[in-house]
């Protein structure tokens, strides 16, 4: 029987999802990061597949999400986006600190994964983390220099006010250059990557994955390491296809 688990990794509320039977035992893990302005729950149906496969699957609220929630406006959460991103990238070691220390992790077997806010943290962490075992990013971003000044050009397109002066936006963009994936593909170590994003999304753009994949093929010894799934006119919604994809490939790679 499939558990799901309600608890805390170093004060990051946290549903473990695995297979009752294996929850104190060591196992391969996958933690997976949600979007902006969802939550943990929501991830639920690809943990429920991948500890069907013996996985054992940690899903985090984001700061400012879920169970961390405060009263902001949506506008307020906006300008917080990219505290969120570092936040996570923060407690993904936490969490890897803290599994290793209650050996609940077979054999460093770790992969992360997240949808949108959470592929674009994923993106960030392979330049950090060279722990991380393999990595799936679906809808997400690995050039966020280029991202956070999308979402700019959005906000001026829109006829709102910069909340940020120019000096401000420059040292944003220096800082994410720090964890720009597409600025340091050396970084990839031919580590088992996955992306799936629908080529109609209008909120990150397709190209921004697509485009790097392409580039980011020639870094791999084995280019079947490295794998990009298009959806032809699927919006920003994962969809059943792409929950079941990232399944049968995490299966065979960690």
């Amino acid at each position: 029987m499939i558990g799901v688990y309600r608890n805390t990794l170093k004060d990051i509320p946290v549903l473990t999802v695995v297979d009752s039977s294996q929850e104190n035992e060591a196992l391969p893990v996958f933690i997976y990061f949600h979007g902006f302005t969802s939550a943990k729950e929501h991830n639920l149906p690809q943990a429920y597949l991948l500890a069907q496969k013996g996985y054992r699957v940690i899903l985090p609220d984001s700061a400012y999400h879920g169970e961390r929630e405060e009263d902001l406006s949506k506008e307020e959460l906006s300008l917080k986006f990219w505290e969120i991103v570092y936040q996570n990238l923060k407690e993904l070691q936490d969490m890897k600190d803290e599994l290793d220390r209650m050996e609940l992790l077979e054999n460093r077997r770790i992969g992360i994964g997240g949808t949108s806010m959470g592929g674009i943290t994923t993106s960030a962490a392979l330049t950090m983390y060279p722990w991380i075992q393999a990595a799936a990013v679906m809808m997400g971003s690995p050039k966020p220099v280029e991202f956070a000044q999308k979402l700019i050009e959005d906000v001026k397109n829109n006829g709102y006010e910069l909340p940020l002066k120019q000096e401000e936006l420059d040292e944003l963009y220096h800082s994410l250059a720090g964890i720009d994936l597409s600025l340091q593909k050396d970084k990839l170590y031919s580590r088992p990557l996955f992306f799936w994003h629908g080529d109609a999304d209008p909120v990150v753009p397709f190209e921004h994955s697509y485009d790097f994949y392409n580039d980011a093929i020639s870094q791999y010894k084995n280019p079947e390491n490295i794998r990009f799934l298009r959806e032809v006119g699927r919006d920003h919604k994962v969809s059943r296809f792409a929950i079941l994809e990232l399944v049968n490939w995490l299966e065979l790679v960690l």
